[in-house]
């Protein structure tokens, strides 16, 4: 990026080529939530009968709503505050408040890559930390906390959070979490600091590997024993439960985080586009791309989790089979596990008395196919469980914890990207501050807030941030571009648009999504978000250190001035809106007035009238 030689107004940055723009978008939308919050949205809610809502979420919320996003970017050539203030100095709210949720969500969502790190450079040991439980204080036997619930719990819950029991028990900083958050702000910065002309080389990587590594875990996840089983159980369509509300609003959701809409960093990425790109097509590409992956990832992640539970099973069985041959003085040979079943059976008829004295394990394989898991449960708890026991399982786990990085920071850019352009385009900083430094204050500024989440409660506040920072905001933003590109801007204006831009004009499929459809859904899914949150009071799972109850939680509701700072998580980010739209009307009417008092002498104090020696003078 640089300056003009004959008008010395700063050169607006170009892509080097259309693959760098669409791999940044795919990367900026495909992120974690892809890979550990739609799998388990799609196995809770009916396997295979969740894709029905989701793909009705994705063709007439999802990609609409994109298509308009890099539209409009690419079309005036700005960020997401110049953009709309363009538009009408009413919707200058809208752009800060996109810029405002990018910071909250950054904030947090850099924490969880600090996570990803400490479990990556652990993986590098033999064995894994989270294989075994530790020794206890006086080394004459393992952690108790650990041996009652799992290495994997105990890893995570003690070595890596040293959780508190609740939200309002801060505890220390944690050294180790502080300089992982560290090191993953500042790949961030190398990655930002030559803006466009450095995340379009990093991109080539953040938003290739992720795909190849799923690839492999997909292959190795089939080749293992259940694998099909985690699929079978996966994709198994649960038809009645579509009856469910719950599981519309939550595909819908999930669509609309997924593509990382409303964030401003889309429109900032597409601005830097040729101002005659067809972003119809980058718009379906993308929008495909991101659904493609979250199914893709599916598959992978719960033909693993289908290993899990097979081998999970497997030695529930045998620890059967060795009470059953220890109590009736059987030989190992006389109960295999493949006539279990029939042993059981028979036991339960012939001497019913003797097998219930019997300490026997329910061995159920569609139960522990139910133990999944969602977000930092499903990527620290149950993959890593998986992971140590699958041959190689130090190679298995590097490459995990690779891909989600990769994942995560490919996220991160676009909500940098909805931080740093705003800033550039408006001019806040001084003219003197390099794009570098820019870049460093604000990856710095963040670095230092999130130490919040590397303290005993932190985990308690990420699930807070995540909860709500990017949740109502984003629906409201969302919804004010629709109503000011199609009825601010205006439908035939912006038809205009895309046809200067494409060659064609958007078709009627288009037209009634952006004019009733898809502001229809934003509303609904608003309404329905907002009538549910208000129904209860916001609880949260907290963790008990007893040890008899360790690692189960219970839930408390969040305390008086905890829910204040929930409510203020969605309401401070778009409060901007109805604030910056009164202040334009305010000083419009001033202005109008001025005006009109300029126009009329005889109201305006500045007017003097001519004396009358002067005016005889002048006679």
């Amino acid at each position: 990026m640089g300056k003009t030689k004959d008008s010395g107004v700063e050169e607006r940055p170009k892509w080097d080529n259309k693959v760098q723009y669409l791999l940044t978008c795919i990367g900026s939308t495909a992120g974690l939530g892809n890979v550990w919050r739609f799998p388990y949205l799609c196995q809770t809610y009916g396997g295979g009968a969740f894709l029905i809502p989701y793909l009705i979420a994705l063709v007439f919320e999802g990609l609409p709503l994109l298509y308009l996003e890099l539209a409009i970017g690419q079309r005036l050539r700005m960020g997401s505050i110049s953009v709309w203030t363009s538009i009408s100095p009413l919707l200058g709210g809208v752009g800060i408040a996109s810029m405002l949720v990018s910071v909250l969500v950054g904030i947090y969502y850099n924490t969880i890559l600090a996570w990803v790190l400490w479990y990556f450079f652990h993986s590098f040991q033999n064995p894994l930390p989270w294989s075994q439980c530790p020794l206890n204080d006086n080394l004459t036997g393992y952690n108790v906390e650990c041996v009652k619930s799992t290495p994997s719990n105990y890893f995570w819950y003690r070595e890596t959070l040293n959780i508190t029991p609740d939200i309002e028990t801060s505890g220390s900083l944690h050294w180790w979490l502080v300089i992982c958050l560290a090191s993953a702000w500042f790949v961030v910065y190398v990655c930002f600091i030559k803006g466009i002309a450095s995340i379009g080389k990093a991109v080539y990587v953040t938003a290739t590997f992720p795909f190849l590594v799923l690839t492999v875990l997909m292959i190795r996840g089939l080749t293992l024993p259940g694998g099909t089983d985690g699929l079978v159980y996966l994709f198994t369509p649960d038809w009645e439960i579509l009856k469910n509300p719950q599981v519309w609003l939550d595909a819908f959701t999930q669509i609309f985080f997924s593509l990382s809409l409303a964030f401003g960093g889309l429109i900032a990425f597409s601005s830097y586009n040729p101002e005659r790109n067809n972003c119809e097509r980058d718009a379906i590409l993308v929008g495909v791309i991101n659904s493609a992956t979250s199914i893709y990832a599916s598959i992978s992640i719960f033909s693993i989790l289908g290993f899990k539970a097979t081998t999970a099973f497997n030695s529930c069985v045998k620890e059967n089979i060795l009470a059953l041959t220890n109590h009736f003085e059987f030989s190992d040979q006389n109960i295999t596990a493949d006539h279990y079943d029939h042993w059981v059976e028979y036991l339960n008829r012939t001497s019913p008395g003797e097998l219930a004295s019997v300490d026997l394990r329910h061995c159920d394989l569609q139960t522990f196919l139910d133990q999944s898991a969602s977000g930092t449960g499903l990527a620290f708890i149950v993959f890593t469980e998986a992971v140590v026991e699958m041959p190689g399982s130090h190679i298995w786990a590097i490459l995990f914890f690779v891909m989600l990085f990769t994942l995560g920071l490919s996220s991160m850019f676009g909500a940098i990207e909805g931080i740093l352009r705003p800033i550039k385009d408006l001019k806040l900083m001084p003219k003197w501050m390099p794009n570098e430094l820019l870049t460093a204050v604000i990856c710095s500024i963040a670095f230092l807030t999130a130490f919040i989440f590397t303290m005993g409660s932190g985990n308690y506040w990420v699930e807070v941030f995540s909860s709500y920072a990017g949740s109502v905001p984003l629906l409201i933003i969302a919804f004010f571009e629709i109503i000011g590109v199609i009825y601010g801007r205006g439908m035939k204006t912006f038809s205009e648009d895309i046809y200067f831009m494409t060659g064609k004009r958007p078709n009627i499929f288009w037209k009634a999504c952006w004019m009733v459809i898809s502001p229809v859904m934003l509303l609904v899914v608003l309404v329905a978000y907002v009538g549910i949150q208000a129904q209860t009071h916001p609880s949260y799972h907290a963790w008990n250190p007893a040890y008899e109850l360790f690692p189960k939680t219970e839930m408390k509701p969040y305390p008086d001035w905890v829910f204040a700072i929930i409510v203020l998580l969605c309401v401070l980010p778009v409060i901007s809106i109805p604030l910056v739209a009164l202040y334009q009307l305010v000083r419009s009417r001033i202005k109008r007035s001025s005006a009109l008092v300029d126009l009329n002498p005889y109201c305006n104090d500045s007017f003097e009238v001519e004396p009358q020696e002067q005016k005889n003078q002048r006679a």
